[in-house]
């Protein structure tokens, strides 16, 4: 038995934790295979190859991200809110993932021909609004499956679901569509005219998503309406922004660390989440790896980074969640730096996967830190706003990196835009006093019970 708090004063059982993880390891399909390994890469490195003009489609790529990021930050910040207050987290999840299910899909269609890249694109922009609105409920669920002591360990479940779940896929699709030459690629023998065996890898990872998408939609509870947050269940688009105001500026009175640690995260997450939108891709247009090698890169880094997630969890409970990431950003703005200056597949290998040993690490001790900041009886809110507000300054890193990429006239230069995110964040960080040991416990305190 696993004792500790359930957010909204219910029981939890394995089963239920169990299905919360299971939409992170399907989740996969679309941050490993279609943002991060595999579609992006085909959009860079096949469909707009030979596009006319002098922007390559590298900066294309970061600027239809940048939008999308914009896009982001103008919902997400009141989604959740909204989510709670009206008592549709799992319908909105639902919604919003099948949404997500049915852009992937569509990707298909994109064929290998650059008249095709601005399909590309806006199906790409939208999935990635419509997957970070989607994780804004699914975040929230957290407080559903876990207690104060079980938290961390929960949370570092879905992390490493995630993780995994990419390997899983990234095999799958490496060995079934990809490995090979010539113009059938993989065991399936699937021909590369018009790129096809690449379409048909969307489709796989659309249908990856809906089948593991089930069953937290089936296992969960609906959260019933909480009169925690007056206003927000009737406030409207513009009023919605004024009750998150007021919020933030009641957090902002209570404990500024709260506010100051949501801001740093911000930053410091989206540049973590730049540095895997853009290994892949540079990892081909820059450091030479065979563009079908970039899904056993990608493999490996998933690997790297759910082991160093396990590690600094121990390191965590000993010296505390900043420290952790602390340390994990100076490594990673030291590789970075490094990798600036290397070239060639060989050390790309070893710079690129040092650089994913630290991202694990930063994330998982992020919630960690803020579940230790927690006010009593304010979880969901703390949560909801982690979530979104993790996703309020997502168009920085993509931005960035087109921007640098345009100015220098070279891919490699977007690492840059990259390392001032990342830089931006752990500054922002070193001014926020470390949380207490010992997580914050709320009044409601349950059991989560083995089936």
């Amino acid at each position: 038995m696993v004792t500790g708090e359930a957010g909204i004063g219910q029981a939890a059982t394995r089963r239920q934790v169990a299905a919360w993880g299971l939409w992170d390891w399907g989740g996969a399909a679309f941050n490993a295979v279609v943002l991060t390994f595999v579609f992006s890469v085909y959009l860079t490195d096949a469909v707009g190859d030979d596009l006319p003009g002098s922007i390559s489609a590298s900066t294309w790529l970061g600027w239809s991200l940048g939008i999308a990021g914009f896009f982001i930050a103008v919902l997400a910040p009141v989604s959740g809110q909204r989510f709670d207050a009206t008592g549709r987290r799992k319908r909105s999840l639902a919604v919003l993932t099948f949404l997500t299910v049915a852009a992937m899909a569509g990707m298909f269609f994109v064929v290998d021909d650059y008249h095709y890249l601005w399909l590309g694109l806006v199906l790409l922009g939208f999935a990635s609004v419509i997957f970070e609105l989607a994780a804004v409920p699914y975040n929230a669920m957290l407080r559903q499956v876990s207690t104060p002591e079980t938290i961390g360990r929960v949370s570092g479940f879905g992390w490493a679901m995630g993780y995994f779940g990419g390997i899983a896929l990234l095999l799958i699709c490496y060995l079934g569509f990809i490995a090979g030459d010539g113009d059938t690629r993989g065991l399936l023998g699937v021909t590369t005219d018009g790129g096809l065996n690449i379409r048909l890898v969307a489709l796989l990872a659309a249908t990856w998503l809906a089948v593991f998408a089930i069953p937290v939609l089936v296992a969960v509870p609906e959260a019933p309406r909480t009169a925690a947050d007056p206003g927000a269940a009737k406030a409207g688009f513009l009023d919605s922004y004024r009750v998150l105001w007021r919020d933030v500026r009641d957090l902002w009175n209570q404990d500024r660390r709260t506010v100051g640690f949501l801001v740093a995260s911000a930053l410091f997450r989206d540049g973590l989440a730049g540095v895997f939108t853009f290994g892949a891709v540079l990892a081909v247009t820059v450091y030479g790896l065979a563009a079908d090698d970039v899904l056993l890169f990608g493999i490996a880094a998933n690997v790297v980074a759910a082991l160093g997630a396990i590690v600094a969890g121990r390191f965590d409970d000993r010296a505390g969640p900043k420290t952790v990431i602390v340390v994990s950003l100076t490594s990673m703005l030291i590789v970075g730096v490094a990798l600036l200056a290397v070239s060639g597949p060989t050390m790309f290998w070893i710079f690129g996967l040092l650089l994913c040993l630290f991202v694990g690490p930063a994330q998982s001790s992020s919630r960690t830190f803020l579940a230790r900041l927690t006010p009593p009886g304010r979880e969901g809110q703390l949560f909801g706003l982690y979530a979104t507000t993790g996703r309020a300054v997502s168009f920085l890193a993509p931005t960035l990196f087109g921007f640098f990429a345009w100015w220098f006239g070279a891919d490699r230069a977007g690492i840059v835009g990259l390392l001032v995110v990342l830089a931006g964040g752990l500054a922002a960080l070193l001014a926020v006093r470390a949380p207490d040991t010992e997580p914050a416990v709320g009044p409601n305190v349950t059991s989560v019970q083995s089936d």
